[in-house]
């Protein structure tokens, strides 16, 4: 009877530990999927600075690095600006961006490993108001104030599901991962414009400083972001012999180049993205007065390790 007792007690302790064990294995995969959990979350609220302001760089991009620790994106982004008129000289401007970025979940507890695709879609939306203050005919100051919505939703019950069945872990805190966030900021740009009938030329050089926070999200998804740059853009427009609409149609030549600041620095796998591009514009002021302008433009973009073209239309009001 002793011997019984002393062999239940003994299956019940082996019962307990194995238990233990497992839990514990549960919980450091549990740990260990919520850190890196927040990791990517940091990750993609950073790349989401990407695009909060108007940037040709980075309006239209999609990037594919296999064999390393960058994973997919794709980023397009909608926007502009300008001032109201040269007499009442308030600069509005306007970004509206969609993002999808695709990190893989790999779990590294104990000998086996699970990948499984986490793919993030977010919305943001950015404004900015601004005063000019001339320095000559052709070149002004334009200090800017941003603010900046952003919504950001993970593509996550699937992938629960998969790292449930394979693993047996709860991955419940992973449903309906999503994260809110905002930013408050400021640019400061010099804006030259020269206007003649032979050659239109407009230079841009800008600095952005929007930090962005998370709010009213998951626990398990907190972010930030300091998202900074340094951007300088060149256009020049010259009329060609060919006449559309009454009006000369004009080849356009561009070139950009984005130094990223703070937390975009390298977060991709690159410092800055430059860019080249060359296109049409027709000119629409005699015949219609909203879309004065169209613009057809189309992009080589590269920068340390990516490399890529984009076409871009744009439109004058």
């Amino acid at each position: 009877m002793f011997s019984y007792r002393i062999s239940t007690l003994f299956l019940l302790l082996v019962l307990m530990l194995a238990n233990w064990g497992d839990a514990q294995a549960q919980s450091a995969f549990y740990n260990a999927a919520n850190n890196y959990l927040k990791k990517r979350a940091d990750a993609f609220m950073t790349i989401t600075g990407y695009s909060l302001t108007p940037d040709v760089t980075t309006g239209s991009l999609s990037i594919r690095n296999n064999g390393s620790d960058y994973s997919d994106l794709q980023m397009i982004s909608l926007g502009g600006g300008d001032r109201i008129s040269a007499s009442f000289p308030l600069y509005l401007e306007g970004t509206m961006a969609v993002n999808r970025y695709n990190p893989t979940f790999t779990d590294g507890i104990g000998n086996s490993s699970v990948t499984v695709p986490v793919h993030w879609n977010s919305v943001t939306g950015t404004g900015g108001i601004g005063w000019d203050f001339p320095i000559t005919n052709e070149l002004r100051i334009r200090p800017i104030a941003n603010v900046m919505l952003g919504h950001l939703e993970s593509d996550i019950s699937i992938a629960s599901r998969v790292l449930q069945n394979r693993t047996g872990v709860d991955m419940q805190f992973l449903n309906g991962g999503r994260m809110n966030s905002y930013g408050l900021g400021g640019s400061v740009m010099l804006d030259y414009e020269t206007y003649q009938p032979d050659q239109e030329i407009d230079v841009e050089l800008r600095y952005t400083n929007i930090p962005v926070r998370a709010f009213d999200s998951s626990t398990a998804v907190q972010g930030s972001a300091d998202s900074q740059s340094v951007a300088i853009w060149a256009r020049s427009r010259v009329p060609t012999p060919i006449t559309l609409l009454d009006r000369p149609l004009r080849a356009v030549f561009e070139l950009a180049h984005t130094e990223f600041l703070g937390d975009l620095r390298g977060a991709l796998g690159f410092d800055s993205l430059s860019s080249i591009g060359t296109g049409i514009e027709l000119d629409r002021s005699a015949s219609d007065p909203i879309f004065s302008r169209i613009r057809l433009v189309f992009r080589y973009q590269f920068g340390q390790n990516v490399h890529g073209t984009s076409i871009g239309l744009a439109a004058s009001f």
